[in-house]
């Protein structure tokens, strides 16, 4: 059975509390310089999840990621053929 889940990025302030982020999920991308961190949880319990990080005061922010929501299939998936003439004469 597949699990549904999401990403979540978390802003912290410091980088020695990465261990308790990862307690949370799986964590995926951690940047050093910008200080934020990107896991992946089950959408069942995202609220919970999202509600514990913020309660932390390392924690400046928590931001759920929208690909689950956003449409991957696209309409017009045929080149134009017109347009590909155009390219291929250089112009």
């Amino acid at each position: 059975m597949r699990t549904n889940r999401q990403g979540m990025v978390v802003w912290f302030k410091q980088m020695n509390n990465i261990k308790k982020i990862k307690r949370f999920g799986h964590l995926i991308y951690v940047s050093k310089k910008l200080k934020y961190a990107v896991i992946y949880v089950n959408q069942s319990e995202m609220d919970q999840i999202e509600e514990k990080l913020r309660k932390y005061r390392f924690v400046t922010k928590v931001e759920r990621s929208c690909k689950p929501y956003v449409a991957t299939e696209f309409e017009n998936t045929i080149p134009d053929k017109a347009k590909e003439y155009d390219y291929k004469m250089g112009i």
